[in-house]
């Protein structure tokens, strides 16, 4: 079936990019936007690391790694799950695997082959795409008004869908500008999430370390904790652990100006079982042969040095070794970060995406207020609500069809 009105999509990641899909495969003609010269950059920064898609773990478990925003994303993610975006990818012509973590990747670990069956497929459906046009907000005509190297242009649609991404990654089209052409009341702050800490380690220790990884770590902080290796920036660290614990470690730096993260470098073993593997190594040992002897690399011994105890029995060893306090004294910034937190209140959208002080214009992705770790997470939402507000214009056309 096709039908007449026209719906203009703005953004060119994977929000924009399914809804746009979902609305051409219903028989729309969509228009696509973008301020950057071509399609899908971020998507393709995504891919540098393997492109992680999505995550194989049970469903309520996947749901919950939204956390409080979990009841408010849990439809559309229900309506198209981690099994849908897998299909969706093969469906393309790129197989998926799934590693030992129950992450789920193309098989090539890239980024390009997909985008590129992708934007041909939309293509091939008539989807037309409008490059180098940034989206300043409306006219007197409640037209669109994109800035184009050719000058203004006005833009007519029967319904527009804003996938304009947060503020992460700014040189890669997601620069948070948007948030200056909607009411200021609708918009929560940005803050970085997914991001890494500046600490007290001292520049000496940044700088001999820098690039070095605390492998299979575990992290802890109030409660909540992960594992995984954690890498020494020139500032501080970042890695997996430390992004899953991100938005708890921003908000308590952001509320005291500092937050304690506990680290166990040997999370295999329990501290009973690390005692007494100390306790056989031979007394007249140094320190530094013990710690070695014990599985500590270099890097390991210099994070630990700060969190020595002055009597160094085996036992007060161990305690040490699992209980490593870290002072973390700042946060990187929303640019550097892999993600944000902040955008559109949940408070300015319907059930459909639709923002309620401009009925037949719907939002989706990373511009909505939530935020997950990495794992597959931020790239299952951005499908399922780019999928969830095409679903949500179609719907809004058909009760407002005249």
């Amino acid at each position: 079936m096709s039908h007449t009105s026209h719906i203009a999509v703005i953004g060119t990641g994977p929000a924009g990019l399914s809804a746009a899909e979902a609305l051409s495969s219903r028989g729309y003609a969509v228009s696509v936007f973008d301020q950057m010269p071509s399609a899908g950059r971020k998507f393709l920064l995504a891919g540098r690391s393997g492109l992680n898609l999505t995550h194989n773990e049970p469903l309520e478990k996947f749901l919950d790694r939204y956390g409080a925003q979990r009841d408010w994303l849990e439809f559309a993610i229900r309506a198209y799950p981690p099994e849908a975006l897998r299909s969706w990818a093969e469906g393309l012509g790129q197989a998926c695997l799934t590693g030992t973590s129950g992450r789920v990747f193309p098989t090539v670990m890239k980024a390009s082959p997909l985008l590129r069956a992708w934007l041909a497929r939309l293509r091939a459906k008539g989807v037309l795409f409008e490059m180098q046009h940034r989206w300043i907000g409306w006219d007197e005509d409640d037209l669109l008004v994109f800035e184009t190297p050719q000058g203004p242009k006005h833009i007519k649609a029967a319904a527009t869908i804003l996938a304009l991404g947060g503020a992460s990654w700014a040189r890669m089209g997601s620069d948070g500008r948007w948030t200056k052409t909607l009411p200021e009341s609708e918009v929560a702050p940005f803050k970085p999430s997914n991001c890494g800490f500046r600490t007290d380690l001292g520049q000496e220790f940044q700088e001999r370390h820098q690039g070095d990884v605390l492998h299979s770590v575990n992290a802890a902080f109030e409660g909540a904790q992960a594992r995984g290796d954690i890498t020494i920036t020139h500032e501080g660290i970042e890695g997996g652990p430390i992004y899953t614990l991100s938005p708890p470690l921003r908000d308590a730096v952001l509320k005291d100006g500092e937050a304690c993260v506990t680290l166990d470098l040997r999370p295999a073993l329990s501290e009973g079982e690390l005692t007494e593997r100390i306790a056989k190594i031979r007394p007249r040992e140094s320190l530094s042969n013990k710690l070695r002897k014990i599985g500590l690399s270099a890097v390991a011994r210099a994070v630990l040095h700060g969190s020595l105890p002055t009597v160094q029995k085996p036992e007060n060893l161990a305690h040490a070794i699992k209980n490593v306090h870290l002072r973390l004294i700042g946060i990187e910034t929303v640019e550097r970060a892999i993600s944000s937190a902040g955008g559109l209140r949940r408070s300015a959208l319907d059930d459909c995406f639709m923002l309620r002080s401009r009925p037949g214009v719907f939002a989706a992705g990373e511009m909505l207020d939530w935020e997950a770790p990495t794992g597959g997470y931020l790239l299952q939402a951005c499908f399922a609500t780019g999928v969830a507000a095409a679903l949500g214009v179609e719907s809004w056309l058909t009760r407002n069809a005249t």
